[in-house]
C-alpha cells in the first residue's frame, strides 16, 4: 500500500505559537478536576501495588519498555492492547459512560515495533491506528446490538474510509458501517445548542483542496486526492441508524482541528449513542495546547465537552528528568503512576522491573506524574 497522507489545514505560524506558549505539562493535565499546583489526589503510594490499594489492579503489558526491544518486537502488543479496551469500553458502557476515550502507543509491538524514542510519523500512526479499529470492531459484533451497522467505523477522512475497506475486506468488517466525520457531522447535526443548521465545520482550505482533487479525479464519486465517496455505507433511519457505537480513529491529530469540533457536534445530536475516540490526542484538546485566539471554536469544546470523558484505557510513556514510565488506567480501575526501574542484567542486557508508585482515583497532572517517578527512582 502506498502511504497517504492526511490533508494538513494547519497554518504553521499558529502551530510554533501553540507549542511554544502551551507547557507539556498542561496537555496532560486532569480531566473535568480542579485542584491546586504541587497537590496530588489520594491514595498516593510507593512500592508493591498490592500494597497500594485494596482493589485488585491491573497489570502493564508486557514489551512495552523502550528497554525490551527484543521482547516488543517478538509478541502482538496491540491484541493485548485491544483485549483489555474491550473490557474497558464494555465496562464503562454498563455503567452509561457515553464519552470515550481510548489513548495508547500505536506503534508498540511486531516486527516493526517504534517507541517513543524512535523516529515515525503520522501516516504510520494513522494506519496503526485504522488498523488497531478495524481489528476492534468485529470483537463487539458476537451481541446482536451491535450487528447489521449499528457498529459505525467513523474516520477521519474519505481517503482513509476507502482504504480501510479495500484492505479489510472480509464479511465480519462488513458488518460494521464505513463512514467518515464529515458524513456523520452532516448527516446527524442539523439543530446543536439550540443553533439551526449546526451542521459539518469545514477545514480551512478545503474548498480549495477538493476542488484541486476533483480535477484529478475519475469516475462518478471519485474524489481523487480525498478519496472515493463509493466507500461509504448508506445511512439509513430505522436501519443502521441511529447507531449502537461510533468507534473514531484518530481525529484532529495530524489533521485539520475541525475534526474534534465535529465530533462535539455529532455526540451533541445523538448524546445516547456512546463515542469511543481512539487516540485522539485529547490531552491536547483539554490542556490548551492550541491557544484559543486561533482556535476559538476548539477552546469553546473544551469544558462543553472534552473535560467529560472517560479514559476507560489509558496507557502513555513518561520519559523526563532521567527517569522512565507510565501512566496507566483500565475503567473501572483507579489511575496508576508506575516507575520503571531499570538496571544493568545479563550480558549487559538491561533489566527492567516495573513498580507502583502512585494509585489516583483522579487522574494526576504531568508535574505530579513526573514528581512521583523522580522520588521513586531517589528512594533506597
Amino acid at each position: 500500500m502506498e502511504p497517504t497522507q492526511r490533508v494538513d489545514y494547519f497554518i504553521v505560524a499558529a502551530a510554533i505559537f501553540a507549542a511554544v506558549y502551551a507547557p507539556q505539562a498542561s496537555a496532560f493535565a486532569p480531566s473535568g478536576t480542579t485542584r491546586a499546583r504541587g497537590t496530588t489526589p489520594s491514595l498516593q503510594v510507593f512500592g508493591d501495588p498490592v500494597k497500594a490499594d485494596s482493589r485488585s489492579l491491573s497489570t502493564l503489558p508486557k514489551g512495552i519498555s523502550p528497554f525490551e526491544k527484543s521482547l516488543s518486537k517478538n509478541i502482538d502488543i496491540q491484541a493485548d492492547f485491544r483485549q483489555r479496551a474491550k473490557r474497558a469500553i464494555d465496562a464503562a458502557i454498563v455503567d452509561g459512560v457515553k464519552k470515550i476515550e481510548i489513548e495508547f502507543p500505536p506503534l508498540l509491538g511486531g516486527s516493526q515495533s517504534k517507541s517513543q524514542f524512535d523516529d515515525f510519523d503520522n501516516v504510520q500512526e494513522l494506519d496503526k491506528n485504522k488498523d488497531w479499529t478495524m481489528l476492534l470492531a468485529p470483537m463487539f459484533l458476537g451481541d446482536k446490538q451491535y450487528q447489521n451497522g449499528k457498529t459505525w467505523l467513523i474516520f477521519p477522512d474519505l481517503k482513509e474510509c476507502e482504504l480501510a475497506k479495500k484492505e479489510w475486506a472480509g464479511q465480519r468488517y462488513r458488518e460494521a458501517t464505513f463512514t467518515t466525520i464529515e458524513a456523520v457531522t452532516s448527516y446527524v447535526a442539523t439543530s446543536i445548542n439550540g443553533e439551526t443548521g449546526a451542521g459539518y465545520d469545514a477545514p480551512w482550505g478545503s474548498s480549495l483542496m477538493s476542488g484541486i482533487s476533483k480535477m484529478m479525479g475519475g469516475g462518478e464519486g471519485d474524489a481523487g486526492l480525498l478519496g472515493d465517496r463509493a466507500a461509504l455505507d448508506p445511512i439509513i433511519e430505522g436501519e443502521n441508524s441511529p447507531a449502537t457505537l461510533w468507534l473514531v480513529v484518530q481525529p484532529g491529530n495530524g489533521g485539520p482541528v475541525e475534526d474534534w469540533v465535529n465530533c462535539e457536534k455529532m455526540s451533541a445530536a445523538q448524546p445516547n449513542t456512546p463515542i469511543v475516540i481512539i487516540n485522539g490526542a485529547l490531552d491536547k484538546v483539554r490542556g490548551g495546547f492550541y491557544p484559543a485566539v486561533f482556535f476559538p471554536k476548539l477552546a469553546q469544546t473544551v469544558d462543553r465537552f472534552y473535560n467529560k470523558f472517560d479514559s476507560v484505557f489509558y496507557i502513555k510513556p513518561f520519559s523526563d528528568k532521567g527517569v522512565y514510565g507510565w501512566l496507566y488506567r483500565v475503567y473501572p480501575e483507579p489511575w496508576q503512576i508506575v516507575w520503571e526501574s531499570v538496571k544493568s542484567g545479563k550480558e549487559g542486557n538491561p533489566e527492567v522491573t516495573y513498580v507502583t508508585v502512585g494509585v489516583l482515583d483522579k487522574r494526576p497532572a504531568y508535574t505530579d506524574v513526573v514528581s512521583l517517578l523522580v522520588k521513586a527512582s531517589q528512594t533506597p
